[in-house]
C-alpha cells in the first residue's frame, strides 16, 4: 500500500548514495520511521535528518557493494510506523543493461537505414523529374505560400 499523506521525492544519487526528501502533508509533528530493504533484507547505514528550512526530512541510503549485481536491483523504502511503502529505486547493471542498449542501438540503426533509403528515393525522384518539374513545383509552392517539402 502506498501512502497519500507521506511524500517521498528523489533528490539525486551520487557516490553510491541515494538521496531523497520525505514530507508528511498532514502533520508537522510527524517523524519518519524508515526502513529500506533489498530482496526483503534491511539495508544498513540509512540516515534521516530533519531539514527545518525546507520543512522535510532528508534520507540517505548507501548502496552496499555486495547488493550490486547483474540485472535490476530494487530497493524499497517504507515507513514502519505508518506501515506503508513510500517508494523505491532501482539500479540496472551488467548483462541486462548491455542487452537493452544493444537492442536500442539495433533499432536506431534500422531507423537510420530506413531514412537513408527514403532520402535516396526522394533524391532520385528529383533527378528523374528534371528541371521542368522542379521549376513548376517551385512556382506552385510560391503561389500557394507553402514551404516546399517533396515534389509530387
Amino acid at each position: 500500500m502506498m501512502s497519500d499523506a507521506i511524500e517521498l521525492t528523489k533528490l539525486r544519487m551520487i557516490e553510491g548514495v541515494w538521496h531523497g526528501a520525505i514530507k508528511h502533508r498532514g502533520r508537522s509533528d510527524w517523524q519518519p520511521n524508515i526502513e529500506v530493504t533489498h530482496l526483503d533484507f534491511a539495508v544498513d547505514g540509512v540516515t534521516i535528518e530533519e531539514d527545518r528550512v525546507e520543512e522535510h526530512w532528508r534520507i540517505a541510503v548507501p548502496i552496499p557493494v555486495n547488493r550490486i549485481a547483474d540485472g535490476v536491483q530494487t530497493f524499497v523504502i517504507r515507513d514502519r510506523k505508518e506501515d506503508v511503502v513510500l517508494g523505491s529505486f532501482s539500479i540496472v547493471a551488467g548483462d541486462a543493461l548491455a542487452e537493452d542498449i544493444r537492442a536500442e542501438l539495433t533499432l536506431l540503426r534500422a531507423e537510420l537505414d530506413m531514412l537513408k533509403r527514403h532520402s535516396a528515393a526522394t533524391a532520385l525522384k528529383w533527378v528523374m523529374a528534371g528541371p521542368d518539374l522542379v521549376s513548376n513545383w517551385r512556382y506552385q509552392s510560391d503561389q500557394a505560400g507553402a514551404s516546399p517539402r517533396t515534389p509530387v
